[in-house]
């Protein structure tokens, strides 16, 4: 049988196979499997049958957990079933797991194997998360690549079904979920071959049916458990038989063959390794490279690591090793060595007493880690694995790939050894998160894949931020099929693209180049002009490499193509023009055809739009003569600017450099705890434009402060004669404002390297010039003019001094913004809907905020390294912030609330005990002050200062626990902050006892509607008829309404905000629900890119929302019961527009009008329905007569 060539990921090469062998699947987002759950959804919408002609349901859970119990109950009801996740995911499904295995069901859970939190969350692969499997009893087998993750989930599969073991089929997240390779398709056929129908229906005689009625799942009590358990012996010792028959059945089928165990180097080889996952692949090229090179050395590819089989490790192991490393890709602390180390320690000494071992002596067995979250393992680590066996002493535990100066485990390599031939062509683009690179990118591999004889793959390097960070696309092209899952290295890349002009002055990107490379660069300067913008390093490398330099202004094509930013489809062009791998009316017919099936559902306009780029960028593109001589008389920028402190300059702006792989263990932190305040340091500059202010327009709102969502825009009024010191240029105009008029200046000052550009405070800005509508208060302009000018303003409104805190009434948006941001810069998207909300919440608590965050979009901007973007005042008080899981997050929160109680309790304790040791009338003010004001809280403040004062030096034992806790008698706010993926599905059973709990909390869920973090997957708060990941043919339930659910306790503040609807209601509902004494909710409507907009007018659609009924803004305050009136107040009015003209702004409506209109229709009424329906139980609910609830004098409020 021909096969049929496809380039493809692992994660759809997984779900092409699970997909079609399974009739239920229970699906749940989670980086980086949730690809998987994706084409699942997605193939079922299309309605694709399974190989045996029937539609699978996919069904989405609320969390792991649940996606695990749901295929339990799939399976004890006789359907074939699968589920797809990863990390914490993977551990909520071990007690289900324990659960599967001990009743002998057949099932494969397929896992993109991830690194698990502990001092840090880490969404990139290594195998932490399946070694915590490993005692479950469940099989488990590795792939190591993308054509593997197909094979093993068909061979997975058909083992599970035999021998009644379930199966974890795992791969390496990201290195093989993401990589994007040319594979052999598996046909349906084969999968028809490959699976005997007669075991699938003895699986169903095993189902529960009333039927035939059995009990499973008994209680058992000492006297026959451990019987009970042993029962299963005879099913694992014939697995490993039944998976060897099931790979030969398979490699007769296919051709291609698998074993237990694989060998590859040299036959009498003396040093060996053994490996699991994708690095496999790199370590068996890199042996039998070195083996022609006379080296005998070797490497074992552990398939089938559960159960174990000696036999089979002792037949792959060469007669002749001496000294064998065993390679993890986990780390267990305190243990003897790694997983597979102990396996293997423990098999050749079984193996030698029991004879079986092909040597007489015992081998040396040394234990290594690598890889950790993705931590590359190149050839050239592989290399020095084998030289470290060559010693007579090599290390017994070592680790390779960092340099661990604390424990001294890491081994030295050679970082120049390459494996690669030179027939392979191997391209590396930089580009921006969101801009479209690494789009174009898959796409390209994609075109030369099928459109050419070559080999290609693809794979693409960002971090958890992914939008608004640096990404880099590693391609590799070749004649024949490319093993080598590692990025590029540094002198090895062929050809190297720039899309975003400004890393010219950040990133060392030319280091990769080797001699005779190509460099393409997107400026917007041109090909006489641009040499002179270039560093003198970049100017040095593209002499003395001899690099052929290509220019383009992609930013300007765009706009005239109708493209706006997004250059991504204008890049690809050039590259296939210049890389001619392609003849360039092939390659020119090729994109165009990947763009009329990548964006046809979004219309022709969009279509025509993307091919007059693709026709106007070569036009554009031109050729750059390199001088002979550097002309350059600068140096690339410093990662952080002189000043910042030690610690920043040598760990975080290593970080920002992208050389944190060259920071040494002891310069990090040993339990993952960092410094914040630290995002004002990395000068991201990613700005094309920056907002300018007009001083004559301004009508000093500050609502372009207030929308900002990076902080970059802020607002000061200061006394006038500090302009005296002003640096030429610096713009201010006299206050309007009562309060602080006479004598008193405002300006309004842009950060211009932290601006991102968005465009969010020019959308937004009231002042307008009467003779010229276009002319407002605030307008975008091209940044790299005025850059340093505007860096000399910026530190200069810094320097300005802030208003008293005490004096400013926060009842008011402008005063608002007179209060220091205490989150700042963060790395989230350009044009943010949820972090203005965060903004704000730190300008008006910030210096007493404590923070639960769960994971997700917030933690991810919040807490992601290099920077952190949670701030602090002058005197060092700021948001201490810390995140958990996903799904804890609110009882995380209520631990932090719980300790706080206690120990402000405990403080008054000691302080009433000790009344006179630190001065009567002192005890006295601070045990009966109250604490409702700011100004309340600073003059405590000062009391808890003389306090610690007075405690300094004190030796009695109480007297110094009361020094350790007299911070806590300054009142604190405790913040839970989510989205609503978290609130609405993983975390919703805790959240609603915390809420319930009576405890004082603020709960902030910032509702995109979406799971963003992971994709863009649907939650309970999708609404009906959007489209989202895991709802592909539109969602076509009610959104859940947690606002209505919680206001039904009567005890808990909730209010429901947009900032776009109503900034000032926002703004009453956040001091409101601090100031409330037990659990408020806010639900914020934040615009997000996942959808589909034009992120510059988020806050429109915001209103739109609201103005529709989609979005009705209220408040629900349980105090006003006690003064009878009613708690909930609208503040919005009556729907005036339909749903459709807010939701068709959208691609995630708009996009199901044009894949199925009737649909769309369909569910846009009921989402009509929807609103109407929801508007007038509110209206009712507000009308309702709350004057029973008057409280008497004395008597405590109803609620």
């Amino acid at each position: 049988m021909k096969h049929k060539m496809v380039m493809t990921d692992g994660n759809e090469a997984t779900a092409h196979v699970a997909y079609r062998l399974n009739e239920v699947i229970a699906i749940y987002p989670i980086t980086p499997s949730s690809g998987m759950g994706e084409y699942a959804d997605q193939w079922m919408t299309e309605r694709i049958p399974n190989i045996w002609g029937t539609i699978p349901s996919v069904v989405q859970m609320q969390s792991e957990g649940g996606a695990a119990g749901a295929v339990h109950g799939a399976l004890q009801a006789g359907a074939l079933s699968t589920t797809f996740t990863a990390s914490q995911g993977l551990l909520l499904m071990i007690p289900n797991m324990y659960k599967i295995a001990g009743e002998l069901t057949s099932t494969v859970f397929h896992i993109s194997a991830r690194s698990l939190a502990a001092q840090a969350l880490s969404i990139f692969g290594d195998h932490q998360d399946v070694m915590a499997c490993r005692q479950t009893g469940w099989a488990m087998l590795s792939s190591g690549s993308v054509q593997e993750a197909q094979d093993c989930a068909l061979i997975s599969t058909a083992a599970t079904l035999r021998s009644r073991v379930p199966f974890l089929h795992f791969f390496d997240g990201f290195r093989t979920s993401h990589e994007v390779n040319k594979i052999e398709r598996i046909a349906d056929e084969e999968l028809r071959a490959m699976i005997d129908d007669e075991l699938i229906i003895e699986h169903r005689k095993r189902a529960l049916n009333p039927d035939a009625p059995v009990l499973r799942g008994t209680a058992q009590n000492p006297d026959v458990y451990f019987q009970g358990r042993e029962t299963v012996n005879k099913y694992y010792d014939a697995c490993i038989g039944i998976v060897e028959q099931e790979m030969e059945k398979f490699s007769k089928l296919t051709g291609r063959a698998y074993h237990i165990m694989e060998y590859s180097g040299a036959p009498d080889a003396e040093r060996v390794m053994i490996i699991m996952g994708s690095a496999a692949q790199t370590s068996s090229e890199t042996a039998e490279l070195l083996a022609k090179q006379g080296e005998k050395v070797g490497v074992i590819y552990v398939r089938l690591y559960r159960p174990f089989s000696i036999k089979h490790l002792m037949a792959a192991l060469p007669a002749t090793v001496k000294k064998i490393a065993v390679m993890d890709r986990t780390k267990e602390a305190g243990a003897l060595g790694e997983p597979l180390y102990q396996d293997v320690v423990n098999a050749v000494s079984v193996a030698l007493d029991e004879g079986s071992a092909p040597f007489q002596q015992k081998p040396v067995i040394i234990g290594g880690r690598y890889g950790l979250s993705s931590k590359d393992l190149s050839p050239a680590m592989v290399k020095g694995v084998f030289d470290e066996l060559k010693k007579d002493h090599p290390k017994r535990q070592f680790t390779v790939g960092i340099d661990d100066d604390v424990t001294h485990l890491s081994i030295p390599y050679d970082p120049s050894f390459e494996a690669l031939g030179d027939d392979v062509i191997q391209a590396m683009f930089f580009g921006l998160g969101s801009d479209g690179t690494v789009g174009a990118n898959k796409n390209s591999i994609k075109i030369i894949g099928d459109e050419t004889e070559n080999f290609a793959q693809g794979y693409f390097d960002y971090d958890s931020k992914k939008s608004g960070t640096v990404t880099v696309s590693h391609l590799r092209f070749g004649p024949k099929p490319i093993k080598a899952p590692y990025l590029i290295s540094e002198g090895e890349a062929t050809f190297v693209g720039c899309h975003q002009v400004s890393f010219v002055d950040r990133f060392d990107m030319l280091k990769y180049a080797r001699k005779g490379s190509v460099f393409l660069l997107n400026s917007i300067y041109g090909p006489e002009e641009v040499w002179d913008t270039l560093p003198k390093q970049m100017q040095r490398d593209l002499i003395e490499k001899e690099i052929e330099f290509y220019v383009i202004d992609a930013y300007s094509v765009a706009e005239k193509t109708g493209m706006g930013q997004r250059i991504n489809t204008i890049m690809q062009t050039c590259f296939f023009a210049i890389s001619r791998i392609l003849p360039r009316d092939e390659a020119v017919a090729a994109i165009k055809h990947s763009i009329e099936k990548t964006y046809g559902k979004r219309g022709e306009a969009v279509v025509n739009k993307n091919f007059a780029a693709v026709d106007q960028a070569v036009a554009n593109m031109h050729k750059v003569k390199v001088p002979a001589q550097v002309t350059s008389t600068f140096e690339r920028h410093s990662p952080v600017p002189a000043n910042a402190p030690e610690y920043v300059k040598e760990v975080i702006g290593t970080i920002i450099d992208r050389n944190g792989d060259s920071l040494k263990v002891s310069q990090m932190p040993v339990d993952g705890t960092f410094p914040t305040a630290t995002t004002k340091w990395e000068k991201r500059n990613i700005a094309l434009e920056i907002p300018v202010w007009e001083p004559d327009l301004c009508i000093q709102c500050a609502r372009c402060s207030f929308v900002c969502p990076h902080a970059a825009i802020r607002v000061k009024i200061y006394p006038t004669e500090l302009l005296a010191n002003a640096p030429e240029g610096f713009k201010s105009t006299a206050s309007k404002d009562r309060q602080w008029k006479d004598g008193y200046s405002w300006t309004v000052q842009v950060a211009p390297e932290d601006c991102t550009g968005c465009g969010l405070c020019v959308q937004n800005c009231p002042g307008k010039d009467r003779t010229d509508p276009t002319r407002k208060a605030i307008n975008l302009r091209p940044q790299p003019p005025i850059r340093e000018k505007e860096i000399k303003n910026w530190d200069y409104f810094l320097s300005l001094p802030l208003l008293d805190r005490t004096t400013i009434s926060t009842h008011l948006i402008k005063n608002s913004q007179l209060l220091e941001p205490l989150f700042e810069f963060s790395g989230a998207c350009a044009g943010c809907g949820e972090t203005p909300y965060i903004k704000l919440a730190t300008q008006l608590f910030g210096d007493r905020m404590v923070i639960a965050n769960a994971t997700g979009c917030t933690s991810i901007y919040g807490g992601n390294l290099p920077t952190t973007p949670y701030a602090k005042i002058q005197d060092g008080r700021g948001p201490a912030w810390s995140n958990s899981l996903f799904e804890d997050n609110a009882e995380f929160g209520m631990g932090m609330r719980l300790t706080i109680d206690k120990l402000t309790e405990y403080a008054r304790e000691l302080l009433a005990k000790h009344a006179q040791q630190v001065g009567a009338e002192l005890a006295d003010s601070i045990l009966n002050a109250t604490q409702k004001s700011e100004a309340e809280i600073q003059e405590q403040r000062k009391r808890v200062r003389e306090l610690k004062a007075a405690l300094e030096g004190k030796t009695e034992q109480e007297l110094k626990n009361l020094l350790s806790v007299a911070d806590y008698l300054v009142r604190k706010s405790v913040w839970i902050i989510g989205g609503d993926g978290w609130a609405y599905d993983i975390g919703y059973g805790g959240l609603d006892h915390v809420l319930a709990s009576g405890r004082d909390v603020n709960v902030l869920v910032l509702d995109t509607e979406v799971y963003s973090n992971t994709g863009g997957q649907s939650s309970k708060a999708t609404p009906r008829a959007a489209v989202a990941k895991f709802a592909s043919n539109g969602r076509d339930k009610p959104k859940k309404d947690l606002g209505l659910m919680c206001m039904s306790y009567g005890n808990i503040y909730v209010a429901r905000v947009a900032m776009g609807g109503s900034d000032s209601q926002t703004l009453k509902a956040f001091v409101e629900a601090d100031s409330y004494e037990g659990p408020s909710l806010i639900i914020a409507y934040s615009h997000c890119i996942n959808h589909g907009i034009d992120m510059s007018k988020g806050l429109e659609q915001q209103k739109l929302a609201v103005k529709s009924g989609a979005w009705p803004l209220y408040r629900y305050d349980p105090r006003l019961v006690g003064d009878g009136k009613n708690p909930l107040q609208l503040d919005s009015k009556a729907p005036s527009i339909k749903v459709s003209e807010y939701a068709y702004n959208e691609t995630r409506y708009r996009m199901l009008l044009q894949s199925d209109e009737e649909r769309a229709e369909m569910l846009m009424k009921a989402a009509q329905a929807d609103a109407e329906r929801r508007w007038s139980l509110y209206e009712q609910m507000a009308a309702m007569d709350y004057s029973f609830g008057k409280k008497s004098e004395g008597e405590a409020p109803q609620a």
